[in-house]
């Protein structure tokens, strides 16, 4: 069987090579024609765990709330902001914004009314409302208002006082997450429990359309951020203004990942052919294997388009992996054929390939299957884009071999080579000078070897993955800038909600508060208005109530948390919240409570609170109550901004303080408090990397072993083969350590990556080692001659990698430079490690066997 493959192989490929490459150029011009269907996906979904429960509780208060995306403008004038003629710009950006479509509605202080610029009664504010635009406005009154307000402060006006903020917004997208709720649950009850054959249907029914459906939800998100954006550069004459939000990020998000495709796949063309042309000096070994290497990656991107698997911030550095790694194979394939005409100029160009391909095909196939078990490993990770990457770079790499394997050896045949003289030169390779240093100063590596182990494990010690999400980004992006503005000036960035449900007493339910008229009237189930007024004569209010009129009203059904016993474990958690230097501004229904009391003069009653919920103008019930009541349920909900930019900021450690004020001091029951927002999903992702890496490091290192002992047959070799890698991966971790690199999402793959890539030149060496070994069975020889040969490929390879992962310094975003940095520090380790502790440890344990003395 594998000899007919050969067979069919070596007809195909050196026999016909014009077809062989015509069919190549089809399959990449047919694929290449889905390119423009290619799609990105940078949601703020990409930053989250895959299954997590807390994502879909989220999206559940997210529906339940109706509190859809929005976009803030952060507005600087350069004159006094209020002043008229700023007032005016102000105005007129902010009714331009309201034309965008999606747009709901903005929230500016220019429309939210004034209840403290004098301050004014609970009548007052039902008969009407007067704005900063209102005539007769103390602006400086109103000034102080904002500044100072338990409603806008820290929300529309900095503690500058010349910074405000325009929040626009956005349509809720209910069929969004409806769809995307349906299909996780699919899948999940999928990995799990299996589905039926209806419900398989049904999953891939509801997938198909989701795609559809985000497709045309990501084009208008875009096409309105950019229509925002024509709209704020219109006013930037007059104003500092920046804009900030999910959609935003995501929009700029996408642009970077279009733009590092084009400059990784661009700058590493150029690279390859650079470098090519320095290594190899004759030009069909320049063109043949950037053919090879475009072609692959072309066939790739175009498959991904044609079924739709879309990229992310992450899985977009593919295309730069797929390129070094194609390149990589090919200059081995280069270099090995080079060899042979130059050891045997009298072969001809067919026996040359062939030897080439018979020689190369073992080592470069184990090579290709250990580094795809490391992106495989990646798996593991429990973080959608880190999977996709893993099995986007997997499938490449097949193609990456299949395409090297056909298109170097057809495009040899097919095109014309020099010849190349046999050396008579005694001059050795530079890569001899490290096989001389291993023979004389084994025993100083060795002891290099165990300090930078030991220095390493300190480093990883200190790893951590608490990181900004702000540092991400250059500081003269606007995502960077609007977010420094938006965090320190207007109440921070990143959403934290709590969520408080009460549990149920009964049909009846008993009130806390002694001063409540309906507490001993009735249940509430009846109408406590069927009696007499037991408080008619006595009612403080008698004249001077607001709620007079109303008081033969039916009120609002009770909840809980709008009754004073209620709104007082609210204020009391909204107190503690405020007084947390991490966090920004802090709405809840304190804040109604609080400024119903100060109206009133003094605290409102059980009945006063309904009654009040009654009159109240929908406008302020809009963005006072609704937002943070659910009546149905008896829940509500806190929010709160968190400050990124704090150096403070410890995401898990914030968490479980606040869960264990809320359990230990206001005094609910654990299952009552349920803590959301993009914090904790983010902080989900953080956390789970010390786990992911863990995982994905002992699964590289299972997985290469085991492929080890297929090819080696001998667990002592596999032992030995895998040390220089561990070290290269553990040097690289403990560095990061040492110099506070945090775990993120790009991060966590560069161990694995740096062991699968890195260990295809221990596969390399080792297998040569062994062919040379066999000659004289000496150690020493073996070991030069090893240097010599493959030892060049090796170096050769590792310059491409670390030159090639070095482009990545040029992204837009900063993890994706600190991923092609360190990888490319990996790969150094790897290569020292390959040249001077492999070959030492060879000559240590003999794995090969017994010398044989040829002096004798």
């Amino acid at each position: 069987m594998i000899k007919a493959l050969q067979h069919f192989y070596f007809h195909c490929v050196l026999t016909k090579p014009a077809i062989a490459l015509a069919v190549v150029a089809i399959l990449a011009i047919g694929l290449g024609l889905q390119l423009p269907q290619l799609k990105i996906d940078a949601s703020a979904d990409a930053l989250t765990l895959e299954y997590d429960e807390d994502l879909d509780y989220f999206r559940e208060i997210y529906k339940r709330y109706q509190t859809g995306d929005f976009l803030i403008i952060t507005y600087r004038p350069k004159a006094d902001l209020f002043a008229d003629s700023s007032l005016e710009h102000l105005q007129a950006l902010r009714d331009h914004l309201l034309t965008v479509p999606g747009v709901t509605g903005a929230n500016t202080m220019l429309d939210v009314p004034l209840l403290y610029s004098p301050a004014v009664t609970l009548t007052d504010v039902v008969k009407g409302q007067r704005t900063l635009l209102s005539a007769g406005v103390d602006r400086e009154l109103a000034k102080k208002e904002f500044l100072e307000s338990p409603i806008y402060r820290d929300m529309l006006l900095g503690p500058d006082g010349k910074t405000t903020a325009i929040l626009l917004n956005l349509a809720i997208d209910n069929r969004f997450i409806e769809l995307v709720r349906t299909r996780d649950a699919l899948r999940l009850k999928r990995d799990q429990q299996g589905l039926s054959e209806s419900e398989q249907q049904s999953l891939e029914s509801i997938s198909r359309e989701f795609l559809d459906y985000s497709t045309l939800a990501t084009e208008k998100s875009h096409e309105r951020v950019q229509l925002v954006r024509d709209i704020v550069d219109e006013y930037r004459s007059e104003a500092q203004i920046f804009l900030g939000g999910v959609s935003m990020i995501t929009a700029d998000m996408v642009d970077f990942i279009r733009s590092d495709l084009t400059v990784f796949g661009s700058g590493i063309a150029l690279f390859i052919i650079v470098l090519l042309s320095i290594i190899f000096r004759q030009w069909q070994f320049v063109l043949i294997p950037l053919a090879t290497c475009m072609l692959s990656v072309l066939i790739m991107l175009g498959f991904l388009s044609a079924i739709d698997w879309r990229l992310t911030v992450i899985s977009s550095n593919f295309v730069a992996l797929l390129l070094i790694i194609c390149l990589a194979i090919t200059i081995h394939l280069s270099v090995r054929y080079r060899e042979l005409m130059q050891q045997h100029p009298d072969w001809s160009k067919t026996e040359h390939l062939t030897v080439t391909v018979q020689s190369m095909l073992k080592p470069c196939l184990y090579t290709v299957l250990t580094t795809m078990v490391a992106f495989i490993s990646l798996v593991v990770s429990g973080i959608r884009p880190v999977i996709d990457f893993g099995w986007m770079m997997s499938m490449g790499l097949v193609v990456a071999f299949v395409m090297a394997f056909l298109i170097l050896p057809a495009g040899l045949m097919c095109l014309p080579t020099a010849s190349i003289a046999a050396s008579t030169t005694t001059k050795k390779p530079f890569t001899r000078y490290f096989s001389w240093v291993t023979e004389r100063f084994g025993g100083t590596i060795l002891i290099l070897s165990v300090v930078a182990a030991l220095v390493s494990y300190w480093g990883i010690t200190r790893l951590e993955v608490e990181n900004r999400f702000i540092d991400y980004f250059h500081k003269s992006t606007e995502i960077h800038q609007g977010m420094l503005v938006i965090d320190q000036q207007l109440g921070g960035t990143v959403t934290l909600d709590i969520v408080l449900d009460r549990i149920s007493q009964g049909t009846t339910r008993t009130l806390d508060d002694a001063n409540d008229p309906l507490a001993e009237a009735a249940p509430f189930d009846e109408d406590p208005f069927e009696e007499p007024d037991p408080f008619a004569e006595a009612d403080p209010f008698s004249e001077a109530d607001p709620f007079s009129e109303l008081s033969t009203l039916a009120v609002a059904k009770d909840n809980y948390w709008f009754t004073q016993a209620g709104l007082e474990e609210i204020q009391q958690l909204h107190n503690y919240l405020e007084l947390l230097p991490e966090i920004g501004k802090v709405q809840s229904l304190a804040i109604a409570y609080q400024v119903a009391n100060d109206l009133n003069g003094r605290p409102l009653n059980n009945f006063e609170l309904a009654l009040m919920r009654n009159t109240l103008p929908d406008s302020i019930k809009a963005f006072l109550i609704d937002p943070y009541l659910a009546d149905n349920i008896e829940q509500t909900r806190l929010t709160m901004r968190i400050k990124e930019t704090d150096p403070n900021l410890r995401r898990g450690e914030l968490i479980e303080k606040v869960r264990r004020y809320i359990i230990d001091e206001v005094g609910l029951k654990s299952e009552q408090v349920h803590i959301t927002g993009m914090l904790v999903l983010y902080n989900n992702m953080l956390q789970s990397l010390f786990q992911s890496q863990i995982l994905t490091i002992g699964a590289v290192f299972i997985g290469i072993m085991l492929m080890f002992m297929v090819l080696f047959r001998s667990l002592l070799l596999s032992m030995v083969a895998i040390i220089p890698n561990m070290l290269a991966a553990a040097i690289v971790l403990g560095g990061m350590g040492i110099t506070g690199v945090p775990l993120d999402m790009m991060t966590i793959t560069i161990a694995a990556i740096a062991v699968g890539i890195g260990v295809d030149d221990t596969i390399h060496y080792l297998y040569r080692f062994r062919n040379e070994f066999a000659q004289d069975r000496n150690y020493i020889e073996a070991m030069h001659r090893s240097h010599d040969s493959i030892g060049k490929a090796m170096y050769y390879t590792s310059v491409t990698i670390i030159v090639g992962f070095s482009v990545l310094a040029l992204s837009r975003f900063i993890p994706s430079i600190y991923f092609g940095l360190l990888t490319g520090l990996a790969m150094l380790a790897a290569i020292l490690g390959a040249l001077t502790l492999l070959p030492k440890l060879i000559l240590m344990t003999k794995p090969f066997g017994a010398e044989v003395d040829t002096t004798k």
